[in-house]
């Protein structure tokens, strides 16, 4: 059994890929779209439930033909294999659709330019907000995929205060929350598209280092250990009346949780105004998550949350002191920064199915990042929460 699966191309259950499948081409022909062709990993894997070197293609009506160039002996029904995309023209011959969508935000130029010539006289159209609005709304059965990676990425935060040791820096701390996750089944992918940015399975910033800036559009940054990846953590050892915001990678099984906990040394280190930032954190999740209904408007999100920090004289610190961020909260799935986006200028309704991680932070100078990020599911009639991990400051008594 186990080697038919691994040889089988789609690994989706058959009623999960007919959901999916039905789904796309809805949106492809409300786009005129006559033809779709996925070359990212993300969006394979999004379709087959696997990852492989070559191309899917979609036709609005027929059947999917799966073009392989890697890995060998995959089966399955409309599996071609394939040296070189110049192959697929042979596949469809006189199908050749009217219009095909290619993954236009995502391709490099050169491919392209190979891939347009692979369809002479077709019309091309950029098929990636299509996909990703087709994949911000999540089934049944993505769900429960992010709420298995939330089961085990609670687990691994209960362990991080018996991580720690008196000494020891932001680094050493992500290394050993590093070890045990990856023990647990993290896979260790922190899957990011769109815009430049780079990350290796997290965060977590202690202390001053929480304001420095990054050139990454992260809620919190981090001056990281070198130029090439200047993000995280720095080397600052954790020290008390500072605080340790750990923001980890939550990669189990293909699809993301994203959870943000912060931890201190000792109890009553910390100055007043980081334990009020963080207690506006939580109740602006209690605000939001009240909110998060299909229909509703992500900015009018972003405009209560923002709402709050300014009742409570905290704007100068809201994500980010040095440097803000300029949203509070995204969808996460396959990828860590999907649809729906919270910012104020965001054009996005929320819909049932949406998975999305709220994010209200704080930096606070000489004390370092505050507040809490869980990953939310809206489901028919309510709003679950897939990160349950205590949401209070954790110390580090010993």
């Amino acid at each position: 059994m186990k080697d038919v699966l691994k040889n089988r191309l789609n690994l989706l259950p058959a009623e999960e890929y007919a959901l999916r499948l039905s789904r796309l081409r809805d949106l492809m022909g409300k786009a005129g779209m006559k033809g779709m062709l996925l070359t990212d990993n993300a969006n394979i894997y999004y379709i087959t439930g696997r990852v492989f070197a070559g191309y899917v293609y979609i036709p609005h009506e027929g059947e999917v033909i799966n073009f392989v160039r890697r890995p060998v002996e995959l089966d399955g029904d409309g599996v071609v294999y394939i040296r070189k995309p110049e192959d697929i023209t042979m596949s469809l011959g006189l199908n050749m659709p009217e219009s095909i969508g290619l993954e236009l935000d995502l391709l490099p130029y050169t491919t392209f330019r190979r891939l347009s010539k692979v369809f002479p006289g077709v019309e091309i159209a950029n098929a990636s907000p299509l996909l990703r609005t087709a994949r911000s709304i999540k089934t049944d059965f993505e769900i429960g995929m992010i709420r298995r990676s939330g089961i085990k990425h609670d687990l691994v935060y209960r362990k991080i205060p018996k991580l720690f040791s008196p000494g020891m820096s932001d680094l050493e701390l992500q290394v050993e929350i590093e070890r045990v996750s990856r023990l647990e089944g993290c896979l260790g992918q922190f899957r990011i598209s769109g815009d430049s940015m780079e990350l290796h399975m997290g965060n977590v910033l202690a202390g001053e280092n929480a304001d420095a800036p990054s050139p990454y559009d992260f809620a919190m940054g981090g001056a990281g250990n070198d130029p090439s990846l200047p993000v995280g953590a720095d080397g600052t050892i954790i020290a008390p009346g500072t605080t340790v915001m750990v923001d980890m990678n939550g990669n189990f099984d293909g699809y993301m949780t994203d959870m943000t906990r912060v931890f201190a040394p000792e109890t009553g280190s910390l100055p007043e105004l980081a334990l009020k930032a963080h207690r506006c954190s939580i109740d602006i999740h209690r605000e939001l998550t009240a909110m998060m209904k299909p229909g509703v408007k992500a900015k009018d999100l972003w405009e209560k949350a923002e709402q709050m920090v300014t009742e409570r004289d905290l704007k100068a610190y809201y994500m980010g002191h040095r440097q803000h961020a300029g949203f509070i909260g995204h969808g996460v799935g396959i990828e860590i920064n999907e649809l729906p986006v919270i910012a104020p200028r965001s054009r996005d309704v929320l819909s049932e199915g949406n998975v999305i991680a709220l994010e209200p932070k704080f930096v606070i100078p000489h004390v370092g990042a505050i507040g809490i990020e869980n990953t939310y599911a809206i489901r028919a009639g309510k709003v679950e929460c897939l990160t349950n991990s205590p949401e209070e400051i954790v110390y580090f008594d010993l």
